[in-house]
């Protein structure tokens, strides 16, 4: 039906004929010669259909946009002062000699090169949006990134195995998409989180080297980097040390930039500890471009008149620290106020600040409301470690070492952002020795950080049972850009050291058979030492791309209320099938039709 995509014909099709299909992107008529941009996956080719040709003349005055043609026509160059260096086929045109409308369209709600449209309307009407070359555009990075992923993996032994769909529930981490059963009344599966448990089985199956790029679901509350539907490049290997899993794995995403975008990324990759992270950034997954870090304050007001900070300093867990942001002297008292506005989402009680005017003058060169709080020397001590110059303010936090943490880490991205000290590198990273439990005041229990069959670091098996919250383990987190791309660990592989994570996470022997029986029984049939990772392929693919959202690199995303608006999912359904399902609905607000 066609020899050529129409974003693909260039000066080396001169005076050949060419047969394309595309969509009319746009459709212009000039003093009685029209043009036509036909547009395909490949991009747009300009048509020009000459009066002289009445036949195909007559059939492009009722054309209009987004009508899908085929056309025959010879390549040619553009007139002189029309060339479009901007676009592949900028230097010629294509002269028409029949023109077909394969089917006409009714008039789109958009254009395919507006900007700014509502999502609500892109996402209802989404096989329109797809059309539009950023779009296609995405589609394409995500496929090139997916190859480029199997290559590698390929060439490193790995394995492409399919996991179920279908499976049992385990509500350890966010809450399950559960499938009622027809044929097993009152029982459900549940849509799997991960494949964790079924990739460890592999490697006691012997596969040694495993990979999926898989479906995984999660009925939680979204954000722009979330859907109740998403997709992970899962990775498994067996008799690594998580050194050499980390080396394999940076290793395929440094490839991976380098082959979808042409960006190389440093090699190695700096390793930051959890707690140096928090420490430092009050964030496990520090954006490094923003050259901003806390300052330590704690020591420094166990005794001073200020009650709100010494309070803070003498309670166990408290933390007091500063974050130095330069020239922010130029900030505004409105500024400051809606700054401390945003660090009350986080659960900051306030925000207090010192303004350095003037080092000279000492603290006469200084403003701020808590100055006459502060003895003297503490300010002095606070400006020599924070490094604090002339110009420079800096704001403080004062709360339980959690508060403080989120605070002024999301408070350092906001204002690295909003000051332009972000620089324009890519700045990959490890965050390494992370806690194996963090506890759950709601609940009052510990909780695994990542999950529950994370192998504890070396020595430290002991502390499972004397004091879990000191337990270091074996996980791994990439981080890049501020953003989570990938998390993994090296898994427990003896049914005695899950036996004891389940005792730590207060999870009885009867609770971890109904739960977890067939892996436990697994682990006692010579499991290897195996480990895993699991990337975030449209986090990605859409940090490759410079959108904000991964829904503008997936498909068919949902809405940020888990809804499909193009196909009205989820909806209701026929009593007919709640019966079959032996489901009875409670809510009268959901009534089936």
């Amino acid at each position: 039906m066609r020899t050529n995509y129409c974003g693909a014909i260039n000066t080396h099709y001169l005076n050949q004929t060419v047969i394309l299909c595309g969509w009319v992107h746009r459709r212009r008529d000039h003093g009685g010669v029209i043009f036509i941009d036909l547009r395909d996956r490949e991009g747009i080719v300009q048509i020009v259909c000459d009066p002289e040709n009445a036949a195909t003349f007559h059939v492009a005055e009722k054309i209009r946009n987004e009508y899908v043609l085929k056309i025959t026509g010879v390549v040619r160059h553009r007139p002189e002062g029309t060339v479009n260096l901007t676009i592949h086929t900028g230097e010629i045109e294509v002269l028409v000699n029949s023109i077909e409308i394969l089917n006409p369209s009714l008039t789109p709600p958009f254009q395919m090169d507006e900007e700014n449209l509502s999502e609500a309307i892109r996402l209802e009407h989404r096989y329109l949006d797809l059309r539009r070359p950023a779009m296609q555009k995405n589609l394409r990075l995500r496929h090139k990134v997916t190859m480029a992923v199997r290559s590698y993996l390929d060439q490193q032994g790995f394995i492409d195995v399919e996991t179920p769909i279908l499976t049992k529930s385990t509500p350890e981490g966010a809450r399950d998409y559960l499938v009622p059963s027809r044929v097993n009344d009152g029982h459900f599966f549940a849509l799997p989180q991960s494949p964790q448990l079924f990739k460890q089985l592999l490697m006691v199956s012997g596969f040694d080297r495993y990979y999926q790029i898989t479906r995984c679901f999660r009925d939680e509350d979204l954000r722009a980097d979330r859907q109740p539907e998403f997709t992970q490049i899962d990775i498994e290997t067996s008799f690594l040390s998580e050194n050499e899993i980390m080396a394999l794995m940076e290793e395929m995403i440094r490839n991976l930039f380098r082959d979808a975008i042409g960006i190389d990324l440093p090699a190695p990759f700096p390793r930051l500890s959890h707690e140096e992270a928090m420490f430092k950034y009050g964030s496990d997954k520090p954006d490094l471009r923003i050259p901003l870090a806390f300052t330590e304050l704690t020591d420094l007001m166990q005794d001073v008149p200020f009650q709100v900070f010494r309070d803070v300093a003498q309670k166990q867990g408290g933390r007091v620290a500063a974050l130095c942001v330069p020239k922010g002297g130029e900030l505004s008292r409105k500024e400051i106020d809606d700054y401390t506005h945003f660090v009350a989402i986080y659960g900051a009680k306030g925000l207090a600040y010192i303004k350095i005017n003037s080092l000279e003058k000492g603290m006469e060169g200084l403003q701020s409301p808590i100055l006459k709080f502060l003895p003297e020397n503490v300010i002095k001590a606070i400006i020599e470690r924070t490094g604090a110059q002339a110009g420079d303010l800096i704001f403080f936090g004062a709360d339980k070492a959690k508060v403080v943490n989120d605070a002024l880490g999301a408070l350092r991205v906001k204002i690295g952002h909003d000051r332009k000290l972000v620089s324009s590198e890519w700045k990959p990273l490890w965050v390494v020795d992370f806690p194996m439990f963090e506890w759950d005041d709601e609940d009052n229990r510990w909780k695994a950080l990542h999950h529950p069959f994370t192998s504890p670091a070396e020595g430290h098996e002991d502390l499972l049972a004397t004091d879990p919250g000191k337990a270091l383990s074996k996980a791994y987190d990439m981080v890049l850009n501020g953003v989570e791309i990938g998390g993994g660990s090296v898994r427990i592989h003896r049914q005695e050291v899950q036996t004891k994570v389940f005792q730590a996470l207060n999870i009885s022997d009867e609770e971890a058979n109904e739960k977890f029986g067939f892996l436990l029984n697994a682990l006692q049939y010579g499991a290897p030492p195996h480990g895993g990772i699991a990337f975030g392929l449209d986090r990605i693919v859409a940090m490759m791309s410079g959108t904000d959202s991964i829904r503008d690199v997936i498909a068919f995303p949902k809405t940020q209320r888990a809804q499909c608006l193009l196909t009205q999912a989820p909806s209701a359904v026929e009593e007919k099938q709640l019966r079959e399902l032996h489901i009875r609905l409670r809510n009268s607000g959901a009534i089936a039709t």
